[in-house]
């Protein structure tokens, strides 16, 4: 039970759209990275267009013929025995220059117990998120992508409900003479349908992203960054902001205020790939904003750092990815992918 308190509190909570962050919005599982690629490069790769279907998933402007009639499988092994996954498939229509997409993506929180008001056992019950994404994307140049996903999302939450469509739009920009990829990307613009309580709508998690990557010409490397959270300057919450004064002399003895610098980095995530072959890869990521939330104070460990790896096996990329968020533990990610025309 206190994982669902957990759950709904997160879920219900009503928030004004310039506060788009973790528990302060519906159908926040959307932002959770299934991808093992994604996991690995900081959770947010938008500007990488090397005929990976699963990108697509963050960036429908990624979407290309060199994805044509992939398909792919992720899970997750998440916190507290939930799990996640998607399957995506993608097709490319000839005649017209379109890309089009189709992914599955669902959460799966579990088995809870049902107590009624004195704790007696009174059954069971589960709570899951679905999301079906339609994407769709067509160059507009021999430079520039575009592309939409439309998302259809159910909740259930025990007796809870809530349904919600959205939209995604991104548009990318790729220079193969200079190795450089640029996206810009709208997240999650849409809005709850049928909420979970009665008369009320709650926001979804807008997230505005910037993404940009660029690939060595005499080195196995490829560096990407993201701007993240661009909608919303400041990222710090009230808890953050501490001034402690001394009551006597009213000196500041403490003033943990956030300076320019720290603010920026929140939307700041970093991520190099070290390329050994086409076949081959080695992927880390670097999250200031989730070390800066979920570190311990005296033990602040490896939070916000992530790494994996990815490799083909004949017909088969397999990859894996493990992201970490704080003392407690990762989460493990896996993504296996084929294409149905090397069959």
């Amino acid at each position: 039970m206190k994982r669902l308190s957990i759950i709904l509190m997160l879920a219900m909570a009503p928030v004004a759209l310039l506060a788009q962050l973790g528990g302060q919005s519906v159908f926040n599982s959307l932002d959770i990275p299934a991808s093992a690629r994604v996991a690995a490069m900081g959770g947010a790769l938008p500007a990488i267009a090397d005929g990976d279907l699963n990108l697509a998933l963050y960036n429908p402007s990624l979407l290309d013929s060199t994805t044509h009639q992939s398909t792919s499988l992720s899970y997750v092994n998440y916190f507290s025995n939930i799990n996640l996954g998607f399957a995506s498939y993608a097709h490319h229509l000839d005649s017209t220059d379109i890309t089009l997409a189709g992914h599955i993506q669902y959460v799966d929180y579990g088995n809870f117990t049902a107590r009624d008001a004195n704790g007696l056992d009174v059954g069971s019950f589960r709570a899951g998120d679905y999301a079906l994404v339609l994407g769709a994307a067509k160059p507009i140049d021999s430079l520039f992508t575009a592309g939409v996903n439309l998302k259809f999302i159910y909740s259930n939450l025990e007796s809870y409900d809530a349904w919600g469509v959205a939209l995604d739009g991104g548009v990318t920009y790729i220079n193969p003479k200079r190795n450089l990829t640029a996206s810009l990307v709208v997240r999650n613009l849409g809005l709850q349908l049928d909420g979970y309580r009665d008369g009320v709508r709650d926001t979804l998690p807008v997230n505005f992203q910037i993404g940009i990557s660029k690939r060595l010409k005499h080195a196995p490397f490829r560096f990407s960054v993201v701007f993240d959270q661009l909608q919303r300057w400041d990222l710090t919450t009230p808890e953050d902001n501490v001034v402690v004064v001394d009551p006597i002399t009213g000196e500041i003895i403490e003033d943990n205020n956030f300076e320019f610098g720290d603010k920026l980095m929140r939307h700041v995530i970093f991520g190099t790939e070290f390329l050994l072959g086409d076949n081959f890869k080695i992927n880390f990521g670097y999250n200031y904003r989730r070390r800066q939330e979920l570190k311990l104070e005296d033990r602040p460990g490896t939070a916000g750092l992530s790494w994996g790896l990815g490799f083909r096996i004949k017909k088969f990329s397999l990859s894996y990815g493990r992201a970490i968020y704080h003392f407690a533990g990762p989460s493990n990610h896996f993504t296996i992918t084929t294409r149905l025309t090397d069959w």
